[in-house]
């Protein structure tokens, strides 16, 4: 009891592992492993014939197979998978030239069904009884495969990928200028650039796999070779044969092991071939040849003309030439027919479309005058910029600095036309602001970009530059020196960063030009619900859109952020009740931002350092404005004007020296005219009033002016 016990214990688990191993082959992924490792053991162990006419069978379908399928697809990356395919089925048959071999070998002198009766069939039937007619037949098989077929389309996968990894830039920046213009979504611009990579792949990997082919006939080629000299000796040696026996019986084993793998290899390079010069064809091959071959009636009826000329030739045969004259010409007529009534057809639909539509309107005009608000032209040098996979793309940073204005500014930075400029030299980049050049810069592509914050000469062998946004000394140094750069203290950039920051401070030195009316609109509808009450009530009862846009103008254009635009609305609100003038509603406004500005304005030890303006100097802007009523301007002295600029400028720069950038305190009358004076030659000095600067806020006095 106890043995029979054990007994069905040891079936049990016998079942078990056999049921495990058919789930397991059940997946495919360990199916190709155990029929890559058969194909490999078949290279050691030998095979009996049986086995080995099964195995002929298998890679004559396979290779019938792939050709089908390379001759139905329609597009070459429909069968991306063919470098792997060509691959496989080259270790099939090399697999079976070795089981092949030495079943000719060890068996040759039984016969010529020896190596099984695929071989012998081949020899039999192919041959034509002559072992002189198959080497021919062999040999012409090899010179179709090896010098016309694979050496063509192994040339024509190199060109293929040389040009596609060439055109890969231009391609990935069509491809982001029609994302940054809108007509595509980021989902269509995901799938063109995983088609681009995967098509850069395929070519490289079949310039590659080409190379499979071409091994593979001159393998063949040596194995026939020693097949025959190895058969004859060995038939001699130890069969007994005669030289006539043996070099007749092993020619013919071997020659039909020759035209067995041949045949396959000539289907494969024929599929590989024809992959490589579907390049530019998007469609089946059937389709595309007889859509442009059969497309042309006057050539058919020209070949008709000529087959019937061929057909009176003296000694040349009659019927066929006469027959094919004869059938090339009726296809001419019916060819020439259809077009005839494809064309009809497609001119009264287009007049039935023409009379049923609206006259077009002036749209080329209209697109002929639109500009770009904000564009980057390149030189051919810099198109890596937007490519280089082991860089942050170029296109990738301006979406997060589209971003990041937006959150800092409340200001909807347009989109970026990237665009390239043969005429550009190659690392030269300009920028354009409605159609004016705003700024340009040199680039070194491969190269990164170090400044010393200390403003101290960089000891790092380089290139000497200016930055091209602050014109501050910089060098241009190789990108293996970073950990260098940064190890003495340097800042160090990369090219993308570069065009970006450029790219940042023009778009902030012209939002207020890029504020349109339409985007002064959208920013207002884009409120939230409870806010469009106050929309409502303030436009256009108040003020117009043009106003409001006025006055976000104003802020933008001493770096004021309008995200708060509930309360700037408010502020404007509260200013229309006792004034028009656009200048005194944006001072009303700025105090309802005092929080805001003050905080914005806090250095790093936690306050505002403020330069005064002293009361004598208040006392004479207020006396130097004249006008009636609201429409006050600023008429002073010229000497007194020049005197005020060189008490600003001298003791700004004394600060500037200290490592201080304080900040000019007016009186609330006078700030806006005491700005319109400071900004002509200190741009980026920031001006304030005391009305905006906040209950809580801090500050430091650090002198007068």
């Amino acid at each position: 009891m106890a043995e029979s016990g054990a007994g069905m214990t040891t079936m049990g688990n016998a079942r078990d592992i056999g049921e495990r191993l058919l789930l397991a082959m059940r997946r495919g992924d360990v199916a190709l492993a155990v029929a890559v490792l058969v194909i490999l053991t078949a290279l050691i162990l030998p095979l009996p014939s049986w086995l080995l006419d099964f195995g002929l069978s298998i890679s004559i379908t396979f290779s019938v197979l792939v050709l089908m399928v390379a001759v139905f697809i329609e597009k070459p990356l429909q069968f991306s998978s063919f470098p792997t395919v060509l691959l496989i089925a080259t270790l099939i048959r090399l697999s079976l030239n070795m089981a092949s071999t030495r079943l000719i070998l060890g068996h040759g002198n039984e016969g010529v069904e020896g190596a099984g009766q695929v071989i012998a069939a081949f020899s039999s039937f192919i041959m034509s009884g002559s072992f002189v007619i198959g080497i021919i037949v062999f040999i012409i098989l090899v010179i179709v495969n090896f010098v016309v077929i694979t050496k063509g389309s192994g040339r024509i996968a190199e060109v293929a990928a040389r040009f596609t990894l060439d055109g890969l830039p231009g391609k990935q920046m069509a491809i982001d200028a029609d994302l940054s213009a809108g007509m595509i979504d980021e989902t269509q611009a995901k799938k063109r650039r995983s088609d681009l990579e995967s098509e850069s792949q395929f070519f490289g990997a079949m310039d590659g796999a080409s190379k499979f082919v071409r091994g593979d006939a001159i393998a063949g080629l040596m194995i026939v070779g020693i097949n025959v000299v190895a058969g004859m000796i060995i038939g001699m040696a130890q069969g007994g044969m005669s030289f006539t026996q043996a070099a007749e019986i092993y020619t013919r084993l071997t020659v039909g092991d020759g035209l067995v793998t041949q045949v396959p290899s000539l289907l494969i390079s024929v599929a590989a071939g024809m992959l490589v010069t579907k390049a530019g064809v998007q469609d089946s091959v059937d389709k595309a040849l007889f859509d442009q071959l059969a497309g042309y009636p006057r050539a058919i009826g020209t070949a008709g003309a000529l087959m019937g000329l061929m057909s009176v030739v003296p000694g040349m045969p009659f019927l066929p030439f006469a027959l094919l004259s004869v059938g090339m010409g009726i296809a001419a007529v019916m060819v020439d027919r259809n077009q005839r009534r494809i064309a009809s057809e497609a001119e009264q639909q287009k007049s039935q479309t023409l009379s049923m539509s609206a006259p077009p309107a002036e749209e080329p005009i209209s697109t002929a005058l639109k500009m770009d608000l904000v564009r980057l032209e390149l030189g051919y040098g810099l198109l890596q910029l937007i490519s280089n996979p082991r860089t942050l793309k170029l296109t990738d940073q301006i979406k997060a600095l589209r971003r990041a204005i937006a959150s800092e500014m409340g200001f909807i930075m347009p989109s970026v036309r990237i665009q390239d400029n043969m005429q550009l030299p190659a690392n030269t980049y300009i920028i354009y602001v409605k159609e004016v050049e705003s700024g340009r810069g040199d680039l070194r592509p491969n190269m990164l970009l170090v400044m010393d914050p200390r403003g101290e000469d960089i000891t790092i062998p380089g290139e000497p530059t200016k930055e091209p946004t602050f014109g501050l000394p910089a060098m241009w140094v190789e990108a293996t020196a970073r950990e260098e750069a940064l190890f003495r203290g340097y800042t160090v950039v990369d090219p993308p960063t570069v065009v970006t920051t450029h790219i940042t401070e023009i778009v902030k030195d012209n939002m207020a030009e890029l504020l349109s009316h339409s985007e002064t609109q959208k920013l207002m509808d884009e409120l939230d619900k409870i806010h469009q009450k106050l929309v409502a009530e303030l436009i256009p009862t108040q003020i117009s859109v043009g106003g409001v846009q006025r006055v976000l103008q104003n802020l933008l254009t001493e770096l004021v952020s309008i995200r708060d635009l509930p309360t700037i609305l408010e502020g404007i609100a509260e200013a229309c009740s006792h004034t028009r003038n656009v200048t005194l509603i944006t001072e009303h406004v700025r105090a309802r931002l005092a929080r805001q500005i003050s905080e914005a304005n806090t250095g790093p030890q936690g306050f505002i350092p403020l330069l005064t303006l002293s009361a004598e100097w208040e006392q004479s802007f207020s006396e130097s404005l004249v006008g009636a009523g609201e429409d006050k301007q600023l008429s002073m002295a010229p000497s007194k004007l020049q005197e005020f600029i060189s008490k600003v400028r001298q003791s700004f720069e004394r600060h500037a020296m200290q490592g201080e950038s304080p900040v000019l305190l007016t009186g609330p009358s006078v700030r806006p005219y005491v700005r319109s004076i400071v900004e002509r030659f200190r741009a980026s000095t920031v001006v304030m009033s005391q009305s905006e600067i906040h209950a809580k806020a801090k500050i430091k006095t650090l002198g007068q002016i």
